[in-house]
């Protein structure tokens, strides 16, 4: 691999991280804390939308990330030839 391809492949790596760092920001900070009250408006099942985030629905959306981290890697490895 060339060290132009080696950079191109390590920018857009650390790109995908970051936007996936910022929707984990987003709906741990966010939703569970910063707008809780503003989503405890919305009910689901008799349950406060405000209060799901804080207590499960960000974990829910932390494994989500981890299976969208795992294809999209998988996509730029075969983009860039470094694949298994």
């Amino acid at each position: 691999m060339t060290e132009e391809k080696a950079r191109a492949y390590w920018k857009e790596n650390i790109s995908a991280i970051l936007k996936l760092l910022a929707v984990w920001f987003l709906v741990s900070y966010g939703a569970g804390i910063l707008f809780i009250n503003q989503l405890n408006h919305i009910e689901i099942s008799g349950v406060k939308l405000g209060f799901w985030f804080a207590q499960q629905g960000s974990i829910y959306i932390f494994v989500l990330l981890i299976f969208v981290y795992v294809k999209w890697m998988n996509k730029i490895d075969e983009k860039y030839d470094v694949h298994e």
